[in-house]
């Protein structure tokens, strides 16, 4: 079976010699933050003692004491002041983003799920893999669009699709979109109009800058716009994976209506059998509020600074980044001012990799399960950068980058 998605990329670079962690590589396709201790934030998580109950079987849905920390994390963050407010059985858990977002789809019989693109390379796996109980109906968001969905475009595509379900991510991984304030306001406004379940991605919803390339206060999510926990036809996915920093924990949650909730813990003791005990309880540390709140400052503030480094070192070399990201630790680039070859994402890819330097051309972003829409042409000329790697190793990309484009 062939390598899907952005892992065919890494398949390809190791054909010239990468290797993951190998120090000699600048891996500007890194799809994961810098997991060692940053500045400002607090002592990475190192220790845990296992207990006699660690070696047996857990709830499939996660253990009662994560999933009451998670609601928690939620009303403090989001739903201060509010009636309605997120108890454990709106939470469930999972080992890992992509498991907990193809439990939900095993959720699903016989409907039509819209989804965004380009997004989410993963997307494309997921909804493949459940062609045989969904049908996929794409709704484009490219150049000529700001590669954003208008909150308008959104509710008309989901009345005249008759969609049950919409997947999303925000902000969105490639192209650092992000929709927040009135417009996910008007995100959730349109899923309770139509009846439409908005299932929200925000594994990157810590990563928040301003227009002018400063840290954002703090974090967005749709939960802060949900008006009953168990009414609105809302689920938000995260975890500790990019947001805190722990992807190789692989632990993730849902949070949602209880009704869907149950559906998703019998998803779960069918399907994965439930997370692992012992990462549930490190878990449950990483979101003590004055250790997450430190966490996520210290995120902001120095990825905010990694940001600026990439858009101006791109810009500097004539890769344009007009779309600025808003959301996560990629630069979504347009190479269309560069020279012959390189103003071709892959031709651009292989002369990275000639030089040790990983990138991943726009066209893995092209979620199209099954054949739904014709491939965007236009993605030949995107890149997507990644800043979540340490800020010496970024320059150092972007130097050999620029040798690159000098020597044509």
């Amino acid at each position: 079976m062939p390598f899907v998605g952005t892992d065919q990329a890494f398949v390809n670079a190791s054909e010239f010699g990468y290797r993951s962690g190998r120090p000699d590589w600048c891996n500007l396709g890194q799809g994961q933050p810098d997991v060692g201790r940053i500045e400002g934030a607090p002592n990475r998580l190192t220790w845990i003692t296992l207990e006699p109950h660690d070696h047996s079987y857990g709830p499939a849905g996660g253990i009662e004491e994560l999933r009451e920390a998670v609601a928690a994390h939620y009303n403090r963050l989001y739903r201060v002041g509010e009636d309605s407010r997120y108890k454990k059985e709106n939470v469930s858990i999972a080992s890992g983003g992509r498991l907990m977002l193809s439990r939900i789809f095993n959720t699903f019989e016989s409907i039509s799920v819209g989804y965004k693109f380009p997004d989410s390379a993963a997307y494309h796996n997921l909804l493949t893999h459940h062609l045989s109980r969904i049908k996929p109906v794409p709704v484009p968001a490219g150049a000529n669009e700001s590669f954003h969905l208008e909150p308008a475009q959104l509710s008309k595509v989901m009345a005249a699709k008759k969609l049950q379900a919409f997947l999303i991510g925000n902000p969105c991984n490639p192209t650092g979109d992000l929709v927040r304030d009135a417009e996910l306001k008007a995100y959730l406004v349109a899923a309770r109009k139509n009846k439409c379940t908005l299932v929200m991605d925000e594994s990157y919803s810590h990563y928040i800058y301003q227009e002018d390339g400063a840290p954002a206060e703090g974090p967005v999510s749709a939960a802060a716009y949900v008006r009953n926990v168990e009414k609105d036809p809302v689920l938000i996915v995260d975890g500790l994976s990019q947001n805190f920093r722990y992807p190789g924990w692989r632990l993730s949650w849902a949070v949602g209506p209880s009704s869907v909730i149950k559906n998703l813990e019998r998803a779960a003791s069918g399907f994965d059998g439930g997370p692992s005990l012992p990462a549930q309880r490190l878990a449950i540390k990483a979101l003590d509020p004055e250790r997450a709140d430190e966490e996520t400052t210290a995120v902001r503030r120095i990825f905010a600074r990694k940001r600026n480094v990439m858009l101006e070192g791109l810009e500097s070399l004539g890769i344009r980044c007009e779309h600025a990201p808003m959301g996560t630790f990629y630069v979504w680039a347009d190479l269309s001012g560069l020279p012959k070859p390189l103003n071709d994402a892959d031709a651009f890819f292989k002369a990275g990799v000639e030089k040790k330097v990983v990138t991943l051309p726009g066209r893995f972003f092209d979620v199209n399960p099954g054949g739904t829409h014709p491939p965007l042409k236009e993605l030949k000329k995107w890149v997507r950068f990644s800043f979540g790697l340490s800020e010496d190793k970024i320059t150092t990309g972007l130097e050999r980058l620029g040798e690159i484009i000098e020597s044509i």
